[in-house]
């Protein structure tokens, strides 16, 4: 096993050494193949790389690792959004149509199980601001049963899942979710991840860039995340690891997305997810925390402002929402989404803090106003459950109490 590390008063040398316990003992049991852990309070880091790129490899886990981030790309996107509503080319409160005259004029299924033809008008337009808070009507169905309208999104290739989007443009994506009803009513329920995904062709129409030059621009670029994209260059290919997916057989698991040229991330995509789409490095998600910690401020210049900051961060889905929009076990009883984010009401032991995200594909980031602290967990290996994976639980513990008081 490689372990580095950076000696941090901001924390204490027997709770990294539990920390580093804990995730190593992932990988001799198997559960994991490597993991990479960053902790950071003020100027201080500390990394630690643990284990292989691959079951049965031989390429170390590093620090510098890149690793498909999933839905940590969410609050990259959001920063996205808020940068061109400062700009003044979208703002928060007006209809998508003008930019996406494919979801103008929607129509809304009458019963969330009925047929796909049996449908009314929708109340209102699609807004910018629903795409940001996931109300846009359209996204994940998180109760058991049958659904025509899931059927519908599969066979249009707009589906949501761990599969990122397939579709040849942005343009082509729209079109094949444009030819389907809303689910729910604009503003009337949270729906997992759909929202975002319409963001990035929003947010590329907008900019009338592609939506992977706007972020390399406006955010990767100032903030110095080199390492960030859609997809890796030739000459980095040795950093992306396996991607693993747990395998019928009890305890085994099976490649997702593979290594190195063989991957999905080898080539640019046709169509870039601003849901989930994107690689990183701890290092590079670090740079992009610590500026939503500064409040929109990095290395003595300002990315963000600190409006935009504070409506990222504040919960804008309603109890009334809450009781209609199911997602994890006991995820609203604590938690809150502001703008393409997940904002944490109250906690307990093994879990995160603050203002962050997971990612499906085994990420995780919070920044943590009240500590200083900023947390990132990298591994590759897909959630199948939707409890927090026991390696997330005992991250989120360990780093807390790594925190030298």
């Amino acid at each position: 096993m490689q372990r580095r590390e950076d000696t941090c008063s901001g924390f204490s040398k027997e709770g990294l050494d539990r920390m580093h316990a804990a995730m190593a003992a992932y990988v001799e049991r198997g559960e994991l193949p490597g993991v990479v852990t960053l902790l950071s309070r003020g100027s201080e880091v500390h990394a630690d790389a643990i284990g292989l790129q691959s079951f049965g490899g031989a390429a170390p886990m590093r620090r510098d690792t890149l690793f498909r981030i999933a839905s940590l790309t969410k609050p990259i996107s959001g920063v996205a959004a808020m940068l061109l509503v400062e700009d003044g080319k979208l703002s928060l409160d007006e209809p998508v149509d003008r930019l996406l005259p494919e979801l103008a004029n929607r129509r809304v299924l009458r019963s969330l199980g009925g047929p796909v033809d049996d449908t009314v008008p929708a109340r209102r337009p699609i807004l910018v601001s629903d795409l940001l808070t996931l109300r846009m009507g359209m996204g994940a169905i998180m109760t058991p049963g049958e659904y025509p309208i899931v059927q519908a999104m599969a066979e249009r290739g707009v589906a949501v899942g761990p599969w990122l989007p397939k579709a040849p443009s942005p343009d082509a994506w729209l079109r094949a979710l444009g030819s389907l009803p809303l689910m729910h009513q604009p503003g009337e329920a949270w729906m997992y991840d759909t929202g975002l995904t319409v963001l990035g062709v929003l947010i590329a129409r907008a900019s009338g860039q592609p939506l992977g030059d706007f972020l390399r621009d406006r955010i990767f670029e100032p903030l110095g995340m080199k390492d960030s994209g859609f997809s890796v260059p030739a000459g980095n290919l040795d950093r992306l690891p396996t991607c693993y997916m747990r395998a019928p057989a009890p305890g085994k698991f099976e490649a997702f997305d593979a290594a190195g040229g063989d991957s999905q991330f080898s080539r640019p995509p046709g169509f870039p997810s601003a849901s989930g789409g994107l690689v990183s490095t701890a290092d590079d998600y670090l740079a992009f925390a610590r500026m939503m910690l500064n409040k929109g401020a990095h290395g003595g210049r300002r990315l963000l402002s600190e409006r935009s900051v504070e409506l990222m961060t504040t919960d804008h889905i309603t109890p009334q929402q809450k009781a209609v929009s199911p997602f994890g076990p006991g995820f609203w009883d604590k938690r809150g989404w502001g703008y393409a984010l997940s904002i944490v009401h109250e906690h307990e032991a093994g879990e995160p803090r603050g203002f962050g995200w997971d990612g499906g594909y085994g990420t995780s980031c919070y920044w943590d106003p009240k500590t200083g602290l900023i947390g990132i967990l990298l591994t590759q290996r897909l959630m199948d459950s939707p409890d927090a994976p026991p390696a997330y639980v005992d991250f989120w513990r360990s780093a807390y109490e790594a925190i030298q008081t």
